[in-house]
Formats: C-alpha cells, structure tokens, sequence
C-alpha cells in the first residue's frame, strides 16, 4: 500500500537565508550573471513598490503586487532563450519584464487600455491570464504545437498554488505527459490562494509530487533561491528541449504584500509570519549578501541603481499616459477575428452609449 509519509521531496536550495552555499557549487555563476541577476531582481523590486503606490493614487488600476517572488520570477525565466514561449497569470510582471516586455507596456495594461495586452511581434508571452489556471491548457496546446511543427521552443507556464486545485491543471499536465509535449509547469506557490492557505488546497505533502501522478518529474525548490530557481529551470528547459517531455516545478516562496490592492491580508494571515519571511528569507537580501562577499556590490551602486530605477518607472509611465486612446467600443474588435452579427451589435450599443455619454 501506498503511504505518502514514505514519500520524500528533497527541497533544492544552493544559496541558504544567509547567502552561504557551498562554495563549489557557486563558483559556477560567473560574477556578471549573479550581478546581472541581482540587478533584475532589485529593478523589479522597484517597480514593484512603485506600482503599489500608483494604484493607492488612484493612477492605475486594480494591482497584483509580487515583491518576495522575485527569484522564483527572474531566476526562472532567465534560464529561458528568447524564443522560448512564457505563458503569465496577472502576478509575473516581473517575468515578463526580463523576457523583454517594454515597462510602457505594463503600465498601458494595468491602466486597461486594450493594447496593453497586445504583445509585441518578436515577442513569445501569451497575454496576461485572469482566468486561474487557464494558462496551463494554453502552454501545453503551444508546446504540442512547436512539436508537431519540428521546433525547438519550450513552453513555461506560470501559475499558483490555489491553481492546481483547478480542473485545467489536471487536464493539462495529463496531456502534456501522454503526448510528451516541451512544456514546464512553473507553480509559485506563495502560500496563499487569496486568503485561502495551501493546506487547505491539497492534502499532498508537496504540489511537486503531484507530477508522479501523471508520469511526468516533479522538483521542489527554494523559490526564494534565485541560484537554486536558475539551475532547476535550466536543466527542465534542456530536457524539453531535448524531447524529453514535460516537469513541474514547485517553487517555495511568499507573497509578501497582498493578494491584489482589493484584499486585507490582515484578515488571514499575522504580522509575525510575514515579518519571518521579510526578514529572514527575503530573496534579495541572500543574493546581495553573496555579492558583496564577492566583492561585486556596494551601498553605492545600490542607491544608483535604484534612483535609475525609478527614472525608468517614471519615463515609462509618462511614456504610456502621453497619447492614450481607444475606449470600450475597441474591445470587441479583439475577440474574434471575424465578429458574428451579435458582437457587432454589442458594438454597435456601446458606442451609443458612449456617444449618449459624451453628450451629457
């Protein structure tokens, strides 16, 4: 008989909560990734705090803060070649950031202009999900596609835990396994489904033993272990790519701020939990705390690149609100590319209405 107690994910960390690894291992990230990688994570850190405050100005719109998740994001989908396919929930501006999306983008997005879902042509990322667990079925149906099609492109899906207790994500990692399609299941699991705690999500012992099930690897991370994200996702990308199939990674990590601006986190979960992981398992400070052993960061370069951070997040934002047009009658050009007589209809009363509007 079965007995999951028997069942053991070893937890993959190379860097612990006070920056020390062993050293061999370490000495394989060359100083320009592990600056280049720190640099990502603080830049998006930034953005970050700086969207949160915009939202409370009233000058965007509903925000789904990320900071705590910088690792498990950038570590993750550096280890991913440019062509490669990302397929983000709401939560993975950082993600998509560093597979190139312009900042002015995201800003059109959470202010609702239509085109700020509208990704660029040289770039692979699917438009923002909302739909939970949605983005599974895509990844896998891409990741099917590139097979049949002879390319060599990997799918990575971005999800949370409160997704895997969706039925998309059974589906689509039964799929993927049967047909042994290049697609990596990436679940953050940052403890809460809005206000809804992981245990109550599974009575598995670990989401990444669910892989087995479905006769697919399973690996558990350090999500807050920017290293331990980097090498886990670079040896998943190459099996793919390689034909070796699908993975689901679990990453262990923690939402530091709330679920979105709409939520009281408050309600759910004790200021002494949050401050345990903001002070002693903060992604960021491990990583800084190794390059200035290294010799590589200082409080100065710090305070310079934050300060070029926020210019950045400054210009972008005056960049994306400098000729902003379109409206809701432009929503429904974008659903199907041929409308059926209802949609135009539909249309065709919004614009009434906004022109009713307009008058008054």
């Amino acid at each position: 008989m079965f007995d999951q107690n028997e069942l053991r994910f070893e937890m993959v960390q190379l860097l612990d909560e006070n920056g020390n690894g062993d050293e061999q291992e370490l000495a394989s990230f060359s100083d320009e990734f592990l600056v280049t990688l720190y640099r990502w994570m603080r830049k998006v850190r930034v953005i970050d705090e700086r969207l949160l405050k915009m939202q409370r100005q009233g000058r965007i719109g509903t925000y789904a803060p990320f900071s705590g998740q910088e690792a498990a994001q950038i570590g993750s989908v550096l280890a991913l070649r440019k062509d490669d396919w990302i397929f983000p929930s709401y939560r993975e501006i950082a993600a998509c950031l560093a597979h190139g999306l312009p900042l002015a983008q995201i800003f059109q997005y959470v202010r609702g202009r239509v085109m700020g879902r509208k990704m660029p042509e040289d770039l692979n990322i699917f438009p923002t999900q909302i739909i939970i667990g949605a983005q599974t079925l895509h990844a896998t149906g891409c990741a099917w596609a590139t097979k049949l099609k002879g390319e060599t492109q990997v799918s990575v899906c971005y999800f949370g835990d409160g997704a895997t207790s969706e039925g998309d994500f059974h589906e689509a990692l039964n799929f993927a396994s049967v047909y042994q399609v290049p697609v990596i299941f990436f679940c953050q699991n940052n403890h809460y489904a809005i206000s809804v705690p992981v245990h109550k999500q599974t009575a598995s012992r670990t989401i990444a033993q669910k892989a087995l099930a479905y006769g697919m690897k399973g690996v558990l991370v350090d999500g807050n272990d920017a290293l331990a994200v980097y090498k886990t996702m670079k040896q998943a990308v190459e099996a793919a790519r390689n034909g070796e199939g699908p993975m689901l990674i679990e990453a262990l990590t923690y939402r530091l701020g709330p679920h979105t601006t709409a939520d009281d986190p408050t309600k759910y979960r004790n200021a002494e939990e949050v401050e345990q992981w903001k002070r002693k398992k903060d992604p960021l400070h491990r990583l800084r705390v190794l390059l200035e052993k290294r010799g590589l960061w200082t409080e100065e370069q710090e305070e310079a690149w934050v300060a070029q951070v926020n210019e950045e997040v400054t210009e972008a934002y005056e960049e994306a609100t400098a000729n902003e047009t379109g409206s809701i009658v432009d929503v429904f050009d974008y659903v199907y590319g041929k409308p059926s007589k209802l949609l135009q209809e539909q249309q065709q009363e919004a614009a009434r209405r906004k022109q009713r509007k307009e008058v008054r």
